[in-house]
């Protein structure tokens, strides 16, 4: 916290120690002095004495004065704003009545579901993927940035790998190269470069991918925006939010870059969501018939759990906002305004407004003009946890924070915002719980977001593929590891080179069976007619570019292939064993798969007699 000497002793210590200052950090001191930051000096020593404690503290400075728009001086008077009205407890949804926003429902498949997919694959080619990537592991137990884990173990392929995969098989087939933005921050910058150093960027050009580091803003000591202090010469740091995307898109000229190279819109994505390109074609095939600005991909969102929902607010007088409302103000809202009860389960059981789960397609054009005004900055919001009732002082320093989705909220010249529903497990299946705490959310009849669900819900995806092409599929019976349900199969990994759209797969799946905890991997171009995997057995196939492999009427149902098995109390407490295992709590391990790999240009066969190549 800030020391409480007087701004005669700051400017004592100041200017005894004003040689060590260059011309820029003096310019700059003398702004913080006159927004009432003397403090920031107080605790210097003598000139000689931890000089160089003060040369840091004075680079600190800098490199937050220049990340943010307006410079320190603007990040403390905007502090001060948002600080008075956290002080009074404003309502800042006050005289708003909550509606349905305009809603598309693809929690289906069918033929709207269809149309929008064709339309969004082709609107694909002129989108960038942002991913925002700033956060490690810890929460989960892995000591590692969130992009390194695994999104499934059959054949270990991390999050990134997976979705850089997405990129270049649409950058494949729609003949034109996909941008990927990542946004790191401090603590996983140096670790994204290295794994994508390692793995020679996962196939994709250097120069289709930039990186954009995430810096962090001073903390707060007090309601008057006294910035907060460790030690002397400490600054205390905090992250901004993912809101930061926007400012750092906007900062680096990268938007306006995107546009320049024919980008029409951005796909949002959270590090860890694997189901996301499940449904973003068919999102943005939404926002190309709809005509959105904003489409907030959304799911089904049961009353009361911890996500917040998308209304659409309206106020005499005041253009209409439609924006996400974070779960604990959405019941007060609604028990304000439209329902005495607050946030009660409509006729299908769901909350009357649908839950966000950050995955969002932002159109290019007004998303430059939201930029160029707002300097990136979206909509600031600050939570300090109050002392006492005289609410001015606090239990710990507070931040100015951002988040991404709020960005409808500098719409001014009627952007339309909608917002597109998909199926939960179709869409999103985070991996963000330690085991204990996904256990206790599954006892509650909750979604466990761990990692060992979310690689569920990714073979849950790859069986839902499979039936919606008519294949006969039956699932083997769920069982609980560590707590938590899992389905021991079929296990279907269905690879984008092999499919990106639902009329794709259907193009190449014919009939078939697969049952049981069996193991089904498609990678390339493959078509399967009449194929059956039973009896816990693994069949993978996969073929070159430029190879096409047809399989018929061929029946896989011996060995153990991909067998999962569940650690022991001593593997999951055991060094040797790796983090990414033990925060499941199972391995699967190749007995023996079935294995097709033709490495060759050309058309071929798979039948019961082995590989030929098609006459």
């Amino acid at each position: 916290m800030p020391t409480t000497t007087s701004s005669a002793s700051g400017l004592e210590a100041f200017s005894a120690n004003e040689r060590l200052l260059s011309p820029e950090d003096k310019a700059l001191a003398e702004c913080l002095i006159a927004e009432n930051q003397h403090h920031l000096y107080s605790g210097w020593k003598n000139p000689g004495v931890d000089d160089d404690k003060k040369l840091a503290f004075l680079k600190c400075l800098r490199s937050a004065d220049q990340s943010y728009p307006g410079g320190l001086p603007g990040y403390i008077k905007n502090a001060r704003v948002l600080l008075a009205a956290a002080a009074t407890g404003s309502n800042p949804y006050e005289g708003y009545t909550p509606e349905q926003p305009d809603i598309v429902d693809l929690s289906g498949f069918g033929a709207d579901y269809a149309a929008a997919e064709e339309a969004g694959l082709a609107a694909f080619a002129h989108t960038a993927v942002v991913i925002v990537a700033g956060g490690l592991g810890e929460r989960l137990g892995y000591n590692g940035i969130k992009l390194d884990i695994p999104v499934e173990v059959t054949q270990d392929t991390t999050y990134l790998a997976h979705y850089a995969s997405v990129i270049r098989a649409a950058s494949h087939k729609l003949g034109r190269r996909i941008p990927l933005v990542i946004m790191t921050s401090m603590d996983t910058n140096a670790g994204t470069l290295a794994t994508l150093a390692a793995n020679n960027n996962f196939g994709l050009e250097a120069d289709q991918i930039t990186i954009l580091r995430q810096e962090l803003v001073p903390a707060l000591a007090d309601i008057d925006a006294h910035l907060a202090l460790e030690n002397p010469c400490e600054l205390i740091m905090k992250p901004h939010g993912h809101g930061d995307i926007h400012m750092l898109l906007h900062s680096t000229g990268t938007a306006k870059k995107l546009a320049q190279d024919g980008v029409r819109y951005l796909l949002f994505v959270q590090d860890t969501n694997g189901q996301a390109f499940n449904a973003a074609l068919a999102a943005i095939g939404v926002s190309e018939q709809r005509g959105f600005d904003f489409n907030s991909i959304a799911v089904n969102r049961v009353p009361g759990e911890a996500v917040g929902g998308v209304t659409t607010l309206v106020k005499p007088g005041s253009p209409n906002l439609t924006i996400n409302v974070e779960y604990n103000q959405l019941d007060p809202l609604l028990r304000a305004t439209v329902s005495p009860e607050g946030d009660v389960p409509n006729e299908r059981g769901f909350s009357r407004f649908p839950g966000n789960i950050n995955l969002l397609v932002i159109r290019m054009e007004p998303y430059l003009r939201v930029l160029e005004s707002s300097q990136g900055i979206i909509a600031e919001f600050v939570n300090p946890k109050f002392a006492d009732a005289s609410r001015t002082s606090f239990k710990k320093p507070a931040r100015l924070e951002t988040m991404m989705q709020d960005l409808p909220k500098l719409f001014t010249s009627g952007e339309k915002v909608g917002v597109t529903i998909f199926d939960r497990a179709w869409c999103f299946s985070a991996c963000k719980n330690n085991l204990t705490e996904a256990a206790d959310k599954a006892a509650k009849n909750g979604p466990p977001e761990s990692a060992s669900s979310a690689e569920n819900d990714y073979y849950l995806a790859g069986r839902m593929k499979l039936r919606f092409a008519g294949m006969a599929v039956t699932d083997e019976p769920e069982i609980p590891i560590c707590g938590i349900p899992f389905t021991p199969g079929p296990r279907v990994i269905l690879r984008p080179s092999f499919a990106l759209t639902l009329a794709e797969v259907n193009e190449r799946i014919k009939g078939g069976t697969i049952s049981g905890a069996s193991t089904l991997v498609l990678d390339g171009d493959v078509r399967l007619e009449n194929v059956s995997v039973s009896g816990g057995a693994s069949l993978v196939i996969s073929a070159v570019p430029g190879a096409r492999v047809t399989v018929k009427n061929l029946n896989v149902s011996s060995g153990p292939g991909y067998l999962l098995e569940q650690l022991s109390a001593d593997e999951m407490a055991s060094a040797d064993v790796p983090e990414y295992l033990r925060i499941r709590g199972y391995r699967i391990t190749d007995r023996g798969a079935k294995k097709f790999v033709v490495g060759e240009e050309g058309r071929w066969e798979i039948d019961a007699g082995g590989v030929r190549r098609a006459g």
